[in-house]
């Protein structure tokens, strides 16, 4: 898959395409959905399959003091992309500058002139512009063949969106959102030295922190871990939060790999929870709080096993 992060630097080959265009936050079963028809189309008619989308999120521009909500940070996005048969990606900036172009400007410079999009494929409650005042028929108006994908529903009846899946982690609820993604959600960052407290008790974990990436419940999981670079994914037990024994300041995500021995600071650990355990606790003592660690690490390990 080829990124292009300018559309002034398009190259021939890359034009004419058929474009998917969206924030593709999760690229979950409903992305996925709206991706297939796209590469279908393009399959079919022998021409470039891609995908238009906005860095970093219009969410992050227009309500800077929200909590995290990235459910797929920009290297995770691009890799579920790749993963689903993308050739290239426009990955566009998104700034006031862009945030405030009309859309009979976004029409003729980016999907005209900059990428020369032979179909589009969008959602139906796909608004663009400045104030979102483009509608899918000013697309059409423009002469450029479109393609209109309704979202598709739970089993429950209610809509699939980034939004109900963000809710699922919030709440801890990996398997109902794994469900809806259509994948198994995961975390990563870089590897960081902490203050050693695990080491100390016994539990050397690998901590990186969040940054943009969605909060989940705070409390302990059991995960997959793999190192960048690496294949093996490792069973783990990770804590998700601010110790409330130790009061750290910010969230993070602390790892403890089982049957592990390596120094791995510096590099990125990916991690994928499988089901939470409990939620944070305050204990006693030093001693209760290492027993419940070897009682979170048996259920882990058992958990895993299924």
């Amino acid at each position: 898959m080829r990124i292009f992060t300018n559309l002034n630097a398009i190259p021939e080959d890359a034009k004419g395409a058929i474009i998917a265009i969206g924030n593709f936050d999760g690229v979950h079963r409903g992305h996925q959905h709206l991706l297939q028809t796209a590469k279908d189309l393009a399959r079919a008619k022998s021409l470039p399959f891609g995908v238009l989308t906005f860095e970093p999120h219009p969410r992050r521009l227009f309500r800077p003091d929200d909590p995290p909500s990235r459910i797929t940070p920009r290297a995770l996005k691009n890799q579920r992309l790749e993963a689903f048969g993308v050739d290239n990606l426009f990955s566009i900036p998104f700034d006031w500058d862009f945030a405030s172009q009309s859309a009979d400007h976004f029409i003729q410079n980016v999907l005209t002139d900059a990428l020369g999009a032979a179909h589009v494929v969008i959602g139906a409650d796909f608004r663009f512009g400045q104030l979102r005042k483009g509608a899918p028929e000013d697309i059409e108006r423009a002469g450029i063949n479109l393609t209109i994908v309704d979202k598709i529903t739970c089993e429950d009846g209610e809509m699939l969106s980034s939004s109900r899946i963000r809710q699922h982690l919030r709440h801890g609820e990996i398997e109902e959102a794994n469900k809806a993604l259509g994948w198994s959600w995961e975390m990563s960052g870089e590897v960081v030295k902490g203050d050693q407290r695990g080491r100390e008790l016994g539990f050397p974990t690998a901590n990186f922190a969040l940054k943009d990436t969605v909060h989940p419940a705070y409390g302990v999981y059991a995960v997959l871990a793999r190192i960048e670079g690496e294949e093996q994914w490792r069973p783990a037990a990770t804590n998700i939060g601010i110790r409330p024994m130790f009061e750290i300041p910010t969230a993070q995500v602390e790892t403890y790999i089982f049957d592990f021995d390596r120094e791995i600071y510096g590099q990125t650990l990916h991690v994928r929870p499988a089901a939470r355990l409990r939620s944070e606790a305050k204990f006693a003592s030093l001693d209760a709080l290492v027993e419940q660690m070897k009682i979170d690490c048996d259920q882990a390990r058992e958990v895993l096993k299924r």
